[in-house]
């Protein structure tokens, strides 16, 4: 009798659990973003939420959580309930590139890959008067003067240092890496003379390319990018395998309920494609780009593992 009763239970429970999923999400969901607000993340990320709030009919409270190049951030979020209630917008750098210089206390499997959402290239940009025109006449005037040029990035083991030198050590080039606290910051210097070359986001020197101040010959991505006619993407140079981009993307606990993962995944994808979202990251010099769970999970132990043998070759691996 008690086995019976046990079964009913269990089929009784199981037809309530059936709606309940069907009406998810019955209440608001919190966003946390490893940043403070008013950054590309943030931005990026705030937009999107409003398309998904008219989507999903729930709010979105945004929750920011700044500090370790997002490592604070992403250790407070893996503690969450993976409820469907808890998501993470971030930027690839925390889960790819911070690992290789902290100690943190996540790993990739502390996440549930659901969404990427945009991504970007870096660039490197010289002055007008830098004896290249062109991606490939770039490299060979590095190549051929070991440790003349300076470069100005996002800081040491930074994710622009990092591909930057994934790059120079494919063409065997020596370039001295100056770190500095952000594109803005690497702009400021490379305007003022104190570095060759600009290492950083390209919306950034975007309007210095514009006026002729600096021009840009070389990008981080396999293709070339229509905002930077003069630059090369990594394809036209002949090693498009070591593309590195910055990339957003929304993730979720370990342990989601993969029904769940997946509904995000699809109305993530749509509002990532709205018109109205796509146009503003063109202003960002962003474009969509949505690759969803266990593919999301891919390309983040693919960086991962680049990034990691990269930062090893530096000295600069834990």
């Amino acid at each position: 009798m008690k086995i019976k009763t046990t079964l009913i239970s269990l089929t009784a429970a199981a037809a309530m659990a059936t709606p309940a999923f069907a009406e998810y999400p019955e209440r608001a969901i919190e966003l946390t973003i490893p940043a403070g607000a008013g950054g590309g993340t943030d931005t990026s990320a705030r937009k999107l939420a409003i398309l998904l709030e008219e989507a999903l009919g729930q709010s979105i409270a945004v929750l920011n959580v700044g500090g370790g190049g997002g490592s604070v951030g992403a250790s407070q979020f893996m503690q969450a309930k993976p409820d469907g209630y808890s998501l993470f917008a971030t930027w690839n750098s925390p889960l790819t590139t911070v690992p290789q210089l902290q100690n943190v206390a996540y790993t990739l499997d502390s996440f549930t890959p659901i969404a990427s959402t945009s991504e970007t290239a870096y660039t490197l940009c010289v002055d007008a008067d830098f004896p290249a025109e062109t991606g490939e006449e770039f490299l060979a005037e590095l190549a051929a003067n070991p440790d003349k040029y300076t470069y100005g990035n996002d800081g040491i083991g930074g994710t622009m240092q990092l591909a930057a030198e994934r790059i120079f050590q494919a063409r065997e080039i020596s370039a001295i890496a100056i770190p500095f606290g952000g594109a803005g910051e690497t702009l400021q210097n490379f305007l003022g003379g104190h570095v060759d070359i600009y290492g950083g986001s390209i919306s950034t020197v975007l309007p210095y390319v514009e006026t002729g101040k600096a021009k840009c010959l070389l990008v981080t991505s396999a293709a070339d990018v229509p905002a930077l006619e003069q630059a090369s993407g990594l394809a036209a140079v002949g090693m498009p395998e070591n593309e590195t981009l910055l990339w957003r993307a929304i993730l979720g606990p370990q342990g989601m309920d993969p029904e769940i993962v997946e509904m995000l995944g699809a109305i993530i994808e749509t509002a990532v494609n709205d018109p109205s979202y796509v146009k503003f990251l063109a202003t960002k010099g962003e474009v969509p780009n949505v690759v969803l769970g266990a593919n999301l999970g891919a390309r983040l132990q693919a960086e991962f593992d680049a990034l990691a043998a990269v930062s090893a070759s530096l000295g600069l691996g834990q």
